[in-house]
């Protein structure tokens, strides 16, 4: 559980004094909970008790503030790593079931890209009312995981029976799930994210516009699957949320050549996803150079190239993932950098693609392994990292 992201939904429930216990639970194995009740929620507990245990306040309206400060349900439904909803009415059930999306816990559901796990709370002839069974078998269908108290076994994902399950059992059975779906588990990844400087003088350089978010997707995607993580990073404004994330600040690309090359003998997974400089300055001038004349010429020199050292030195237990940006012929420049690299599958994508490459949120991309093509829609750059990390654990299947 440890970095996890949870959503917790609260609903109007006698039984929502037990959310607090689940908190604890969540929070002392390492997780981080962002609580969202529904109005009548707060009939039965107050957002101050939930916001003092999470250290997070409360989401409940639309709108944070009279300001037009608003909470964006899309967000949150990307930062989850599950949404569990602890106490789940008859009501919030119906409303899940059928899209009724009237509050702020149901458009975070309705957006959640994470499972969904839910603890019923209601009398047993509610419960067994024909109008919730089928709500809850409606939810079943959607792919959202049933534990049957009664019979101990994982169906599918609800938990509990008429009354809300205990919130020990809850905690076990998101930590199994997260257990048995860490499909990276034990592995050692290496990913370099991010652009490189090259040094002009003391005040400039040569460089690129890479932001190293596809880089840090990857990182995180990684990481909640269970590998540890270690990213050999260019110069960016971004920073690690997962703790088994090791960061390796460099500059330029001889760093990033030293820093790689080292550190991939004891990796088991390399993801090649920075922006290096092909080309760096012969000499770099140890004062600021002054205009003195209308032109100034430069020196340059090709830089090490991380891919073909670590595509030689590759083991045959060990997997080299490359990225290639192209303007134009892309898929032939895209599978010579595959076979001349050695790698076992490259990341393809065109800055003719709108919305992808550099500094946008979003990317687009083509995987193309030896014998194999695989074209994704334009996605969330953490969609795609799933993409990508869901593609890599097929070749250990």
């Amino acid at each position: 559980m440890k970095g996890k992201h949870i959503v917790l939904g609260i609903t109007g429930s006698i039984a929502a004094y037990k959310a607090c216990t689940l908190i604890r639970l969540l929070i002392k194995a390492g997780a981080e909970v962002q609580v969202v009740i529904t109005p009548s929620g707060k009939e039965f507990i107050t957002p101050l008790t939930l916001s003092a245990l999470t250290s997070k306040p409360v989401i409940s309206e639309f709108f944070a503030q009279r300001d037009g400060t608003w909470h964006s349900h899309v967000d949150l439904g990307q930062w989850a790593d599950a949404m569990i909803i602890a106490p789940a009415t008859a009501s919030t059930i119906g409303k899940m079931a059928n899209g009724v999306a009237d509050n702020m816990l149901i458009t975070t559901y309705l957006s959640m890209k994470a499972p969904v796990f839910l603890a019923p709370a209601m009398d047993l002839d509610m419960f067994a009312h024909p109008s919730t069974r089928q709500n809850l078998d409606r939810l079943k269908a959607f792919g959202n995981i049933i534990i049957e108290p009664q019979s101990g076994e994982l169906a599918s994902h609800l938990i509990g029976k008429g009354r809300m399950e205990e919130p020990e059992r809850i905690f076990e059975t998101l930590a199994d799930f997260f257990a048995s779906h860490q499909r990276l588990k034990g592995k050692k990844v290496l990913i370099t994210a991010g652009p490189t400087y090259e040094k002009i003088d003391p005040v400039r350089f040569i460089g690129n516009y890479s932001s190293g978010k596809m880089g840090y997707a990857l990182a995180e995607t990684c990481a909640a699957q269970g590998a540890e993580v270690t990213v050999v990073s260019g110069p960016v404004a971004l920073t690690a949320k997962h703790p088994n994330i090791h960061i390796i600040h460099v500059e330029s690309a001889a760093e990033m050549y030293a820093a790689t090359t080292g550190a991939f003998p004891k990796a088991d997974v390399g993801i090649l996803c920075a922006a290096v400089a092909d080309f760096t300055p012969a000499t770099t001038a140890t004062e600021k150079i002054k205009r003195e004349d209308d032109t100034l010429h430069l020196d340059l020199v090709a830089t090490r190239d991380i891919a073909a050292a670590l595509g030689q030195a590759k083991r045959t237990d060990q997997k080299l993932i490359g990225f290639a940006l192209e303007t134009t012929n892309e898929k032939e420049h895209a599978k010579a950098k595959l076979a001349k690299k050695h790698l076992d599958f490259i990341v393809l994508n065109s800055l003719n693609d709108k919305g992808a490459g550099f500094a946008h949120d979003t990317n687009k991309v083509t995987i193309i392994a030896k014998n194999e093509e695989r074209v994704f829609k334009l996605k969330t750059k953490s969609e795609v990292a799933q993409d990508i990390i869901d593609y890599l654990c097929e070749s250990f299947d």
